[in-house]
């Protein structure tokens, strides 16, 4: 049966309300799985009243390509890992911005053959194109730098910004030139070009920025899939395109605040490096005057603390000791200690990646709170226990106007009675910048992998701490 054109608009008007309803739902934990269950309810109804519509002739294709996505993607869904998420959400990026070159490309054969080409079609196949490939390439990057595939340090060389306005400037002209003659040379120089600015743009951008970049991809994909839109007639692409593309350009605005950066900033002057010594983590701590502390050392304060605040980071993720803090915060918490968790806007290497993991180890979600919730409570906390972050509590940012992150907000962990710090090594965090943290009198390093140190602090206080 065939859709009225009528009745798919009222479909498609069905799935964008669902979408945004999706989106609302995302705003909060509590509300998350209702807000993924609106989305693919969405998305579900999109496709149906897509496949029914009369300018569909053939299935043979559609249901090849369903059914070999599918399984490609119920395989992946399957066997990713929670840290490596961040580059899985970069990959899926970089498939919108593929599809939206080829939908463009394809659109101008189609309507070459039949004589139906215009200039207003033509600069929307130009604007979907140019968009698309940025982001295609863009995304390939940033999913190299995070699968360490390529250095997280950033990329940098000379008269590198104004080769990128030059580039910029010769895909916008050969766009121009393409709306209002139809050069297959034009289309494809244009394409190339930019191609190359993904990876011009990108490859500066360091280790600490990778959040904010990942969440800017995701504002360009949405634009991408808004101007295919445009190009198919296709209002519900239009509509989702334009609300992930507002919605991910809001998140990068509010990352960038939480680190007291501009996009701009971000964009062109990158810092970061995954970069460190490899030396012994004793030896290291002992040369810089670091203390170091046993297990037995922060479990015997933290039993006997009113207040404990445990700061989470990538450590944790790469560590996957969400489920272990789960364990210690019971056992805490049946000993009258009052648990909470404190989670910079930043922390991991992708918008909310620790919001995620610690819902996945059902850890309540109010006892998770935000900077600018939990930063008040630090002075009256009695141990403070960092979790394999290390940029996002850096006294660096508020005390050291050479450094990178100078005016970045942070957790004010080092400001509770004592700070126990959970480090595999003293190599300093994902921008590369030393923690001052490290030095102060109150803290405290432990060494070791965060599971195998958490593990060793529930069967401590199983056994009965002091």
């Amino acid at each position: 049966m065939d859709l009225s054109v009528n009745q798919q608009a009222v479909a498609y008007l069905v799935s964008a309300v669902l979408f945004i309803l999706g989106l609302k739902g995302l705003t909060h934990p509590a509300t998350a799985r209702r807000g993924n269950l609106y989305g693919m309810l969405g998305m579900l109804i999109a496709i149906v009243a897509t496949l029914l519509g009369r300018e569909v002739q053939s299935y043979g294709f559609i249901i090849a390509g369903i059914a070999g996505g599918a399984v490609i993607g119920g395989i992946v869904a399957m066997r990713i890992q929670m840290t490596a998420m961040p580059q899985l959400v970069a990959a899926l990026h970089s498939f919108v911005g593929l599809a939206a070159v080829l939908v463009g490309i394809g659109t101008f054969f189609h309507k070459q053959a039949g004589g139906l080409l215009n200039p207003l079609l033509m600069g929307e196949i130009s604007a979907g194109v140019v968009i698309g490939a940025i982001t295609f390439t863009g995304s390939v990057i940033a999913f190299g730098k995070l699968q360490g595939l390529l250095s997280g340090a950033p990329v940098k060389f000379k008269g590198q910004h104004l080769l990128n306005a030059l580039i910029g400037a010769a895909a916008v002209a050969l766009a121009v030139h393409f709306a209002m003659t139809g050069s297959l040379l034009s289309l494809l120089l244009m394409t190339l070009l930019a191609l190359t600015i993904g990876v011009t743009l990108i490859i500066p951008i360091g280790g600490a920025d990778m959040p904010v970049i990942i969440s800017m991809l995701n504002s360009y994909s949405g634009w991408a899939a808004a101007a295919t839109g445009f190009t198919l007639h296709n209002n519900l692409l239009i509509i989702v395109g334009a609300l992930v593309g507002c919605s991910g350009a809001i998140l990068s605005f509010i990352m960038c605040k939480a680190m007291n950066r501009s996009i701009i900033n971000v964009v062109f002057g990158g810092f970061g490096s995954d970069g460190g010594s490899a030396d012994s983590a004793g030896a290291q701590a002992a040369e810089k005057g670091v203390k170091s502390a046993a297990v037995e050392d922060a479990v015997y304060w933290m039993e006997d603390a009113g207040r404990v605040i445990i700061v989470p980071g990538y450590g944790m993720a790469v560590a996957q000791a969400q489920h272990a803090l789960k364990e210690l915060m019971e056992l805490l918490t049946a000993r009258g200690v009052e648990v909470k968790f404190g989670i910079h806007p930043v922390a991991g290497r992708m918008p909310g990646h620790m919001n995620v993991l610690l819902a996945e180890a059902d850890i309540p979600y109010d006892q998770v709170l935000e900077m600018d919730e939990i930063n008040s409570e630090f002075p009256s906390t009695d141990v403070v226990l960092v979790v394999g972050a290390n940029d996002v509590v850096n006294p660096a940012a508020k005390e050291d106007p050479s450094s990178p992150i100078y005016g970045m907000p942070i957790l004010e962990a080092g400001r509770a009675r004592q700070v126990y710090f959970l480090k595999r090594s003293m190599r300093p965090g994902y921008s590369g910048v030393d923690n001052l943290l490290f030095y102060q009198d109150n803290t405290y390093l432990v060494f070791g992998d965060a599971k195998d140190t958490i593990e060793g602090m529930n069967a401590a206080l199983k056994g009965g701490g002091h």
